[in-house]
């Protein structure tokens, strides 16, 4: 068997990621014809059939499906030698942004490898809701920012969109009242907040803000108390909360989730960072 390139590999896991050959090339900023190139050459050098693809779908065999373990172990290696021997000497300053909701999902074990890989690297963190951060970063307050956008904007660079879902402690209970529909939200401006209501505006539902809070945390003790509906990204809903039937409110728009880097910030540095969030953050879904 022939050497795995590396960068076949990592073509191979941004189409897993995205379940297309065009966002994958997006991803990657390479051409999607090049894409396509580094699987044929990937399934050439194992000599098995890795992706199986028709005019509407795209699915890895089940050779693929074994490969997801191996080769993303492979370039986690690649990248540690690669800190080890010659990214530890960055050094400098970065301020960080993340959203509130983010902060509670997976963000511990990225500073930690981000400290391990980098520790000349002095961060700073703030964590507010996504219009806040963008507006200090345009301020100049921000070198990177990791937020939500609303569906069809299109600035910073989007990793990822999962669905928006109804959460209660209780759906059953809280749909049967006869009043509004109380709901628990961030403070505006807020995505999740102006997606509830804008969503059951078009539904013709009455609704009233029960509880407000700019932590999540807040938010999460008033949902499992009780006191009303809370929306949330299908993945960082939090424990002890039901996901209401989709039948039985109002579809909800995708979260879509963006890096957003000021200009003039330290490219390297910024960079650094930005790699250990799209490998820990990204899902690992499979292809749709």
């Amino acid at each position: 068997m022939d050497p795995l390139n590396l960068t076949h590999l990592s073509s191979f896991l941004m189409l897993h990621q995205t379940g297309s050959f065009t966002e994958a090339a997006q991803r990657l900023a390479i051409g999607q014809s090049t894409v396509t190139q580094h699987i044929q050459r990937l399934e050439k050098a194992l000599g098995r059939r890795l992706v199986v693809r028709d005019t509407h779908h795209l699915r890895l065999t089940a050779d693929g499906e074994a490969l997801l373990g191996p080769a993303r172990r492979m370039l986690e290696l690649d990248r540690g030698v690669a800190a080890l021997f010659g990214e530890t000497r960055l050094r400098g300053r970065l301020r960080l942004g993340v959203s509130e909701d983010v902060v509670e999902n997976r963000l511990t074990e990225i500073l930690a490898e981000f400290i391990r890989q980098y520790p000349l690297i002095d961060l700073e963190m703030t964590v507010a809701l996504s219009e806040p951060l963008r507006q200090m970063q345009d301020a100049g307050d921000l070198d990177l920012v990791f937020a939500k956008r609303h569906p069809g904007e299109s600035h910073g660079r989007l990793l990822y969109r999962e669905p928006l879902v109804w959460l209660a402690r209780d759906p059953a209970a809280m749909l049967a009242r006869s009043e509004a529909l109380p709901l628990i939200a961030f403070p505006p401006p807020s995505i999740t907040r102006r997606a509830a209501q804008e969503a059951l505006d078009r539904d013709r539902r009455a609704w009233r803000i029960v509880c407000t809070c700019s932590s999540l945390a807040g938010l999460t003790a008033a949902a499992r108390a009780g006191m009303g509906l809370l929306v949330q990204p299908r993945s960082m809903a939090p424990s002890g909360l039901k996901e209401v039937p989709a039948a039985d409110l109002p579809a909800l728009p995708d979260a879509e989730f963006v890096l957003l880097r000021r200009r003039g910030a330290d490219a390297e540095v910024s960079a650094a960072l930005e790699r250990l969030i799209v490998a820990r953050m990204v899902p690992q879904a499979g292809p749709a």
